[in-house]
């Protein structure tokens, strides 16, 4: 029998003859897991979505860079503290649409080796989760990248998909000079990296969906009704999913609401639902949800209440899918005082009661 991973043990006998089934019969009965959304927007304190929303150029964002400490992401606490909350597995921001990585990655220098900090942040909470039998779910943004020069620009694409700077920004390609395969070729080589070399991955966890969703034509309009299952998938994202089923069998993938229906389970933001207009219950749910504001620390923004936060996992349940409940830990990489006390006193209801509705 092949080495089961941790978060699988119960499944083992399912995971021996079919990896991919054991790891969707966990992920249904998982019910519940944690989000952490940390990385330079954090430093600031206004939203992940900073370098857009304020127009930064990517050189004058990057000096963030040489503040990033996380002196008190503690991947031991964490993961004590998702167990404690009732919480059966865990999901990081490993890069979001900023562009700068969380892990030792050798396809950019714009990552957390290359910060005061000199932690691979992603290898730490790996070998945690894995002690603690709890899922590693690792967030990739996929649509968007604010950095890189050869991803998807607003000429092209709807879905903000880059800021839009008053005057031109040189580092980004433009034209018959923009060539989208070596953005794509740079991600299938990160996403390979962490499949690679941190385990065990739960799943694959993607980002930015709107942006491959809206392609613009010659005139700069959206195209109303694209389809990528009939219109083409100008992103390869089929191929992208076989090459991580084919890589780590177990590991799932999920592209938000859903891109091509052929992801592993479908993780729509605050509510039930996907893109086809399909009942979700005959694909694995999962609604992925914050107190509001931002999902990266917003500083003054209170956090949700835990009575909130029950319906929250009300609701979810009532549709038969996950709750994926959201942290943007504080500039130190420590979790906000209200979120503890919020998520503690959940779990400790869900120890006397179970889950909502159930």
């Amino acid at each position: 029998m092949p080495d089961v991973p941790s978060y699988l043990a119960d499944y083992a006998d399912l995971y021996a003859t079919n990896p991919r089934e054991a790891a969707l019969a966990w992920f249904r009965d998982a019910k519940y897991g944690l989000f952490i959304h940390y990385g330079l927007y954090s430093l600031v304190g206004r939203h992940e979505w900073l370098q857009l929303r304020e127009k930064i150029r990517p050189a004058d964002y990057a000096q963030l860079a040489h503040y990033f400490e996380a002196d008190h992401f503690d991947v031991d606490w964490i993961t004590d503290f998702a167990c404690e909350c009732g919480m059966k597995y865990v999901n990081l921001t490993t890069r979001h649409h900023d562009s700068f990585c969380l892990w030792d990655t050798h396809t950019t220098t714009f990552n957390v080796m290359n910060t005061p900090c000199h932690r691979d942040l992603v290898d730490e909470l790996a070998d945690a989760c894995n002690s603690k039998s709890l899922g590693l779910c690792l967030y990739y943004s996929h649509g968007r990248d604010w950095k890189h020069p050869h991803a998807p620009n607003n000429d092209q694409w709807g879905g903000k998909a880059r800021p839009e700077y008053d005057t031109f920004e040189p580092t980004y390609a433009t034209g018959a000079g923009h060539d989208l395969d070596i953005y794509l070729d740079y991600m299938t080589e990160q996403i390979t990296e962490l499949l690679n070399n941190y385990h065990p991955v739960a799943a694959i966890w993607l980002d930015g969906i709107m942006v491959p969703l809206e392609p613009k034509d010659e005139q700069g309009n959206v195209i109303e009704g694209f389809d990528p299952r009939t219109d083409g998938d100008a992103f390869k994202c089929q191929q992208l999913y076989d090459h991580i089923h084919d890589l780590v069998p177990h590991a799932l993938v999920s592209y938000k609401q859903g891109y091509l229906g052929t992801e592993d389970f479908y993780a729509p933001e605050h509510k039930a639902y996907n893109r086809f207009g399909d009942p979700i219950g005959e694909t694995p749910g999962e609604i992925c949800t914050t107190a509001g504001g931002g999902w990266g620390y917003t500083a003054g923004h209170p956090y949700c209440t835990a009575d909130e936060l029950w319906e929250k996992l009300r609701d979810a349940r009532e549709n038969n899918c996950n709750l994926l409940m959201n942290v943007g830990p504080l500039p130190d990489g420590s979790f906000p005082d209200e979120a503890i006390a919020t998520l503690r006193a959940v779990g400790k209801r869900l120890q006397t009661e179970g889950f909502p509705g159930e």
